[in-house]
């Protein structure tokens, strides 16, 4: 598992209608490959509102369709959950979202 990597996750809390949802691996390197337990990811959702927090992402990152990663809805996920693997974020897409987690955190540069 590495940063940027993107998983389906069955029944990803009980408020979410969909039985499964794409969420993208967000922490760094060094705690994914720690004996820590779970990793922050962000959540892939079909709507884009074109806000600076989201990164557009589809079928060249191995989904079905158009979608977006909403960096405003971060959450921890086990780690032994993400299992099914639906693709990677090309180098573009990370510098997106690393400039998406910005916005979403307030981090100034």
């Amino acid at each position: 598992m590495t940063r940027g990597d993107i998983f389906l996750v069955r029944k990803p809390s009980k408020v979410d209608p969909r039985r499964q949802r794409a969420f993208v691996v967000v922490s760094r390197q060094v705690l994914i490959d720690s004996k820590y337990a779970t990793v922050v990811c962000a959540p892939v959702y079909s709507t884009n509102s074109g806000l600076a927090s989201q990164v557009s992402v589809g079928p060249d990152e191995g989904l079905k369709h158009a979608s977006a990663v909403h960096c405003d809805g971060l959450v921890s996920i086990p780690k032994s959950e993400l299992t099914d693997f639906a693709g990677s974020l090309s180098d573009e897409k990370h510098a997106e979202l690393s400039a998406a987690l910005r916005v979403a955190l307030a981090i100034e540069e």
